[in-house]
């Protein structure tokens, strides 16, 4: 007998942990988000506003984490063309420790170190950044990871070709900040389903690009008129792509800050709150599509 309650005792333990297993399997992990902020290039006033985002977005839906690769301090400013020869000598050594400084800073690139993450996101970025391994990075993403370009991010690596492949376009120029009135191609998908069949706004800095391909990408808001000169067209403005096994969503948007965050108490706010809102709503869905979190 006491052997037989000792077999159902087992029998019910076994039962009760397999229900567990069952019950935790409805709540996955949060993925996780390597956030790269450094510039090489122009750096845009608004990086400290788009991390700010990224990381509210991440604790408020719970479904990702982010972990950031930022800017070493100390960079040196560049001197003035006719500044003395020891003033200028002066900065290349200084530059070129700032440099190795920022090499080592993106050491969090290197293949074994994207282990640990589900996908990575290029927030205005600029310039050549030096990672460690180009390649490792395309095949990381290439193999089932998401890749998360914002607003700068095609003003990055202008001569690497997998790169810019990679993100489906690259940054040629703009003009000044305007107006604008985004056509919503895709209202299914979560980067666009909460911003109706078009969306204004007020002001922001439009991209052009070069290397771009509409037939590679699939297109999510685009505009039918030139910004600058209002001629029509057709302009894009954010998309995504499958790249291999892995997924990239791209959104040229993010210069100002007053798009960013929706704090009504922004200074020299121009857009409206419900428009930082709605840019939020894009942002985060474009990081749930890449991450398989929302078809």
């Amino acid at each position: 007998m006491k052997k037989l309650f000792a077999l159902l005792a087992v029998a019910l333990l076994a039962a009760g942990l397999t229900g567990c297993k069952t019950y935790a399997s409805r709540s996955p992990a949060p993925k996780k988000l390597l956030v790269v902020t450094t510039t090489t290039g122009f750096r845009h006033s608004s990086i400290p506003t788009l991390e700010k985002m990224l990381t509210q977005l991440a604790q408020t839906s719970g479904e990702f984490t982010v972990d950031f690769v930022e800017q070493p301090p100390g960079k040196p400013p560049t001197p003035r063309n006719d500044a003395p020869p020891a003033q200028k000598a002066a900065f290349q050594i200084a530059e070129a420790q700032w440099e190795a400084t920022l090499k080592v800073t993106l050491q969090q690139l290197s293949p074994a170190n994207l282990k640990n993450y589900d996908g990575v996101v290029f927030a205005s970025t600029t310039g050549d950044l030096p990672i460690p391994d180009r390649q490792g990075l395309l095949d990381w993403v290439k193999a089932g990871h998401a890749f998360i370009g914002l607003h700068a991010a095609t003003d990055t690596f202008h001569g690497w070709r997998g790169y810019i492949d990679m993100v489906g376009g690259e940054f040629k120029t703009h003009g000044r900040q305007v107006s604008v009135e985004c056509l919503n191609q895709d209202p299914a998908n979560p980067a666009t389903a909460a911003l109706g069949k078009s969306w204004t706004i007020t002001q922001e800095e439009i991209y052009q690009f070069v290397n771009y391909d509409p037939a590679k990408v699939h297109e999510l808001l685009i505009l039918d008129k030139h910004p600058a000169t209002g001629a029509p067209g057709r302009f894009p403005v954010s998309w995504c792509k499958d790249y291999g096994a892995g997924k990239v969503f791209y959104t040229s948007l993010g210069h100002r800050e007053d798009l960013i965050d929706p704090d009504p108490d922004l200074k020299n706010r121009v857009n409206s709150v419900a428009i930082s809102q709605a840019y939020r709503a894009h942002v985060l869905g474009g990081i749930e599509w890449a991450l398989g979190i929302k078809k």
